[in-house]
C-alpha cells in the first residue's frame, strides 16, 4: 500500500472540493479521511504478525512523524458485511492539512527509505496484503465528541452507526446541533460503558446524508451494556415521559429512520 494509496488518492480532488461551496462550519473541529481497503484473500503464506510488522514500520517511520496527522487508527472487521475490509482513519485539524499530510508522508517515506529500490520493495511487500480496490471518504468532525481518555494498549471495539439524515421542513442546523449536543451531554458523556464517542457528518464521498457515530467500548459485551446504559440515562435525564417523548420527536425528525451498524476492532500498535 503506497503512500499515495493512503492519502494522495484524495489530494487530486481537494482543490475542486475546496472551491465547490461545500460548507465547512467553524465549530467543526477538524476532518477525518477514511480509506477502506481489502485483504488479498488468495495470498499464500499469509501472516498476521508479518502484516502487522510491515504496517508498524510504516506507522513508526511515516504516520507517527507526520505533524499534519493529529490521529490515526486502523480498524479490522469484527461484525460487518465484509470480512475482508479494513478501515484506515486519519484525523486532521483543518481541510488544508489533508493535502499537506499527503505531501509530508511522501517526504517522510523518502527519508525513511532513501534508496528508491528499497523504498519500492517495501511498498511492494506492504501492498501485497491488499487488493487493488479501495474507497475514500472525508467526514467533518462534530464538536460534542467524548474523546478517549488515554491510548489503549489493548484492542478496543468500535461500534459504528451510520444514519441517514433527513431535511425536515422548518428544521435548522442550529436546532439539530443543539438537540444532538444535549443528548451527548446528558446521556453519552455520562455512560461509563462508552469509553469514547466520535460523531461526524459527510464532507466528501458517496452519500451526503451520512451521519456517523462511532462508539468505543472495551469489549463486545460492552456494546449491550452501553445501549442499556443509554436507556437508563435517558429516563434519568428526562424524568417526565411526555418531555422525553417530545425531545426524541424533535431529534428524530432530522433522521429518515434508516441506519446501518458495523462493529470493528482496533489495532493498538497502529494507533496515533
Amino acid at each position: 500500500m503506497k503512500t499515495s494509496f493512503r492519502i494522495l488518492s484524495l489530494v487530486s480532488f481537494l482543490a475542486i472540493i475546496a472551491g465547490s461551496g461545500i460548507a465547512q462550519p467553524a465549530e467543526q473541529p477538524g476532518y477525518l479521511t477514511v480509506t477502506t481497503v481489502h485483504w488479498k484473500m488468495d495470498q499464500k503464506d499469509f501472516s498476521m504478525d508479518n502484516w502487522k510488522a510491515i504496517e508498524k514500520e510504516y506507522f513508526d517511520k511515516v504516520t507517527s512523524k507526520n505533524e499534519y496527522i493529529t490521529g490515526s487508527l486502523v480498524l479490522m472487521h469484527f461484525f460487518t458485511a465484509d470480512n475482508t475490509e479494513l478501515k484506515i482513519v486519519n484525523a486532521y485539524s483543518s481541510w488544508e492539512n489533508i493535502e499537506k499530510a499527503g505531501q509530508r508522508s511522501d517526504e517522510l517515506a523518502k527519508e525513511a527509505w532513501p534508496d528508491e529500490a528499497q523504498r519500492r520493495a517495501f511498498f511492494k511487500s506492504q501492498s501485497d496484503y491488499y487488493t487493488n480496490f479501495h474507497s475514500d471518504e472525508i467526514y467533518a468532525n462534530l464538536p460534542y465528541a467524548k474523546p478517549l481518555a488515554s491510548k489503549s494498549t489493548e484492542p478496543l471495539i468500535y461500534y459504528v452507526m451510520v444514519s441517514q439524515m433527513g431535511f425536515p421542513e422548518g428544521g435548522t442546523q442550529k436546532e439539530s446541533g443543539e438537540l444532538m449536543t444535549e443528548y451527548a451531554d446528558k446521556v453519552i458523556s455520562k455512560n461509563p460503558a462508552i469509553l469514547a464517542y466520535y460523531p461526524s457528518v459527510h464532507a466528501w464521498g458517496a452519500n451526503s446524508q451520512d451521519f456517523v457515530q462511532a462508539y468505543v467500548v472495551k469489549s463486545f459485551e460492552d456494546v449491550v451494556k452501553a445501549i442499556d446504559g443509554d436507556v437508563e440515562l435517558e429516563k434519568a435525564a428526562w424524568t417526565d415521559e411526555t418531555a422525553r417523548k417530545d425531545f426524541f420527536a424533535k431529534r428524530n425528525k432530522y433522521f429518515t429512520g434508516q441506519h446501518a451498524d458495523y462493529i470493528y476492532t482496533s489495532v493498538p500498535e497502529l494507533t496515533k
